[in-house]
């Protein structure tokens, strides 16, 4: 099982509500890819925290998680949500099966 967690910094214009709309934005077209087998999204609650906004997106394998990142509804997902309002972006991937190797994820 693969975890990729993405961390967002926002630009500078973006809302506490635009904020909100893009939460719900990620919920309710990413769940929709078939291969996205959990979800979470969240904000910030300090203000000294470094990234304003994060994204988790659980996947079978890395066949299933690149597969998902070229379904249409991502591509979406990323032109009208992600490219507009992120500044900063760090993305990160974990394999999340314990005594798994690594090279057959």
């Amino acid at each position: 099982m693969i975890c990729q967690v993405s961390l967002f910094t926002l630009k500078p214009e973006i809302t506490a509500e635009r904020l909100e709309e893009m939460m719900w934005t990620s919920r309710t077209s990413l769940l929709r890819i078939r291969e996205v087998l959990h979800l979470n999204v969240g904000k910030r609650i300090k203000d000294s925290d470094p990234w304003d906004w994060f994204l988790s997106i659980e996947a079978e394998s890395l066949d299933k998680l690149a597969i998902l990142q070229d379904d249409a509804q991502y591509f979406k997902f990323v032109r009208e949500v992600l490219d507009p309002s992120v500044d900063k972006r760090q993305v990160l991937t974990f394999e999340m099966d314990p005594r798994k190797d690594v090279k057959y994820s």
